[in-house]
């Protein structure tokens, strides 16, 4: 059986990992499966929902290949979170139960995050006895804010569902995190795909920006593309013809 997941819902990819009974942990093979799908999801669809087969999330690397590596192999077990993290197309974390050390890292790589009500977000590193990896520290800060960062990676704090929402670290709770994900995507899905891969990369842009000037220079070269598009065109009349049928 795969242990990475690839499903098409219309322009919405779902990757699910698919190790339940080592809790989706991640190995270098897994990494290196979840990042070819995650490859795979940007050919194919405009938006993309990551989760793990029930019980866990992610409860991290697995740790004895993690005792095991140096640099390159670190980096090895990294490549499939990065793929999210770097991934052109929006993506979200439906985070199902436990999301533990590297499945942490899982989690904070996507754009957004829903957290369902087993969801356990747990940074786990220090308890370890192992320093965190990833990029772990920088997205948590960015993430929430260094007092709730120091809460979890230096004193241990895990967050549940509720918790998660109430510090930034999810967008939501619900029920159901994949079918919630799904109907956030949707806006994703039915919008023209080079728009939402050039809104994304602008946005990453703009979030590293100070100053206000520089971010309107920064968004109207692509606005001005996008007004020149059949897809705008099409939009803007099926618009006015709603307009002048009231």
């Amino acid at each position: 059986m795969a242990e990475v997941l690839l499903e098409l819902r219309e322009s919405v990819a779902v990757i699910t990992i698919n190790d339940p009974e080592r809790r989706n942990a991640l190995t270098i093979d897994l990494s290196r499966e979840l990042a070819d799908k995650v490859a795979e999801a940007e050919r194919e669809a405009n938006a993309l929902v990551v989760t793990g087969a029930p019980p866990a999330f992610c409860a991290g690397a697995d740790l004895t290949q993690l005792g095991n590596s140096k640099d390159e192999g670190l980096k090895l077990i990294y490549q499939g979170f990065l793929a999210v993290a770097n991934a052109t197309i929006p993506t979200i974390a439906a985070v199902n139960g436990a999301a533990v050390g590297a499945g942490l890292n899982l989690a904070l790589a996507a754009d957004v995050r829903v957290a369902g009500p087993r969801a356990r977000f747990d940074a786990r590193f220090l308890q370890l006895g192992i320093h965190p990896g990833g990029g772990m520290t920088w997205m948590l800060q960015r993430i929430t804010n260094p007092q709730v960062a120091t809460a979890m990676t230096l004193f241990g704090q895990i967050l549940d569902a509720d918790q998660a929402v109430a510090h930034g670290l999810a967008y939501a709770k619900a029920e159901d995190p994949v079918q919630h994900a799904l109907e956030l995507a949707k806006a994703a899905a039915e919008a023209p795909a080079e728009l939402v891969r050039t809104i994304k990369a602008t946005m990453r842009a703009t979030d590293a920006m100070h100053d206000h000037a520089e971010a309107v220079e920064t968004e109207l070269r692509p606005q001005v593309a996008s007004i020149d598009t059949p897809e705008f065109a099409a939009r803007l009349s099926a618009m006015k013809a709603r307009i002048s049928g009231r």
